[in-house]
């Protein structure tokens, strides 16, 4: 019978403010600072409508994120959604729903830490140092500080939770409070500035469109920011080392939601009260644009300076919340045997799965690469939103599944108690959520571009044969080594 590699343990350290933290800044960075106007190149047509589409994105992410807490009360594990539909679907559900989110948010950690040299750009040119600026801009250099700052958060990840907490909670007020300077100058200045600003500064007119609403565009538009709110999974996954897990996870999560969806709506609200969206879309056509570039042409030099080193900062506190994610999640598969057993290493001192989360640092690195030479970072997005719908979608049929499939762990559910209730919510994020997955890959597979492999769903679709393959390689040697895998994936992983 295999036996688990010797190691040591996680343990449970981390707080109600650190488990808050994590989701928060894996939500807020790239998302909010990029995607609401670079959507205007990507959903050609969305014109004004990109708030409406914000908060229509804003119903399946909460319906997700409700049933996150429910499976969360009752499974309180590393791994969090591999757990969740491995105990309530079947192992190899789980398997594949994770899988999926382990390389859509692999990949978002590269195109995150790709995204954030723009932003440093941004600095040296507001501040008129534009040799800097063009280095900036040079491949070479882009992709190696974007492979260093990865790098400087992997490190923080394997030297411990304790580091890990003393990193993310301050950078999350930090962002907050930068943040808050963008919400501000939004609502202080108006379209009329903008536009005198802009003939000033580069002697153009913004021309005045019309815009018509399309609902397939619109859908197509809410599909993409959907991806905005992903990332409060992040705290599933830290479930193993969660002080009072069943209280603090579903408690984390929905702070974690309602905080980041009050900020976004305020935020895209005040950059588009202030820049015209014909603007925001011609420009997208010509260069990545980011809501500091946009502000910079009406805010004082002293404004936009702080403003841009915040959207740095919200960008930077996406990756160590999202090393961690992704590094539980391979920790759990290791845990129970169906990937490499090397990998449930916990480091005798530090008691953090220094392995795993040095092959996610690995496979980050892989997504930097990956945007640079497909000129376009929403290829990583893209991938992304496909994984983390399915992985969302597979949490709603686990709540509808985990009476009847595993009753002892449905006991155990803390909050939402009532089968009708939950029942309710699961069938209404369910169908949402396919809903959006249908548009997504069907935009997707009808956009115009040079090479199949710029495609996301065919690539997230050999990831899955590849996670198929794995999965089935080592269900067979548990099966060999005499693991009674009904009682394995019925019960929940040891302390």
């Amino acid at each position: 019978m295999s036996q688990p590699v010797p190691s040591g343990k996680l343990t449970r350290q981390m707080g109600l403010a650190g488990l808050t933290a994590t989701g928060i800044c894996s939500m807020i960075g790239a998302s909010i600072y990029v995607v609401p106007f670079m959507i205007q190149r990507n959903v050609p047509g969305i014109g004004p409508y990109v708030l409406p589409a914000f908060l229509f994105a804003a119903i399946p992410a909460t319906l997700a994120a409700l049933a996150y807490i429910i499976l969360a009360s009752a499974m309180p594990r590393a791994g969090g959604s591999y757990i969740y539909a491995s105990r309530s679907l079947n192992p190899y559900l789980g398997f594949i729903a994770s899988f999926s989110q382990w390389f859509g948010l692999s990949i978002a950690i590269g195109v995150v830490s790709y995204v954030i040299v723009p932003f440093v750009r941004d600095v040296a040119t507001t501040l008129h140092w534009n040799s800097l600026a063009t280095w900036l801009n040079e491949g070479f250099v882009r992709v190696s500080l974007s492979l260093f700052i990865l790098w400087t958060f992997v490190i923080i990840n394997i030297r411990g939770i304790k580091l890990y907490e003393r990193t993310v909670v301050p950078l999350m007020f930090l962002m907050f409070g930068l943040g808050a300077i963008v919400i501000v100058a939004g609502l202080i200045f108006n379209q009329q500035d903008f536009a005198q600003a802009v003939l000033i500064r580069d002697e153009k007119v913004i021309p005045e469109t019309i815009a018509v609403f399309n609902w397939k565009t619109f859908l197509a538009g809410s599909a993409l920011l959907f991806s905005s709110f992903i990332g409060f999974d992040s705290i599933a996954q830290a479930g193993g080392e969660a002080k009072d897990p069943a209280r603090s996870l579903p408690r984390a999560i929905g702070i974690a939601i309602l905080a980041v969806s009050s900020f976004y709506i305020l935020f895209t609200l005040a950059v588009y009260h202030t820049v015209p969206w014909s603007f925001v879309a011609q420009e997208s056509l010509l260069k990545d644009i980011t809501a500091p570039g946009l502000l910079s042409y009406v805010l004082p030099s002293g404004w936009a300076i702080p403003i841009v080193l915040g959207a740095a900062i919200a960008l930077t506190n996406d990756l160590p919340a999202m090393i961690l994610s992704v590094s539980r999640l391979m920790f759990s598969w290791a845990e129970d045997g169906i990937f490499p057993r090397q990998i449930s290493l916990i480091h005798p001192t530090l008691h953090t799965p220094h392995i795993a989360i040095l092959l996610s640092g690995l496979m980050a690195s892989i997504g930097i690469l990956g945007s640079h030479f497909a000129g376009d970072f929403f290829l990583g997005i893209d991938i992304m939103v496909t994984s983390m719908l399915v992985n969302f979608l597979l949490m709603c049929i686990s709540v509808l599944a985990l009476p009847k499939t595993n009753p002892s762990i449905a006991k155990e559910i803390k909050v939402l108690k009532s089968n009708a209730l939950q029942k309710t919510l699961a069938i209404t994020g369910s169908l949402w959520l396919f809903g959006f997955l249908i548009i997504h890959i069907s935009k997707d597979l009808s956009a115009p571009v040079d090479a199949w492999y710029f495609h996301s769903t065919p690539v997230w679709l050999l990831v899955m044969a590849t996670a198929s393959a794995i999965f089935y390689y080592y269900w067979t040697r548990l099966k060999k080594s005499g693991v009674d895998t009904k009682k394995l994936f019925s019960t929940l992983p040891a302390e």
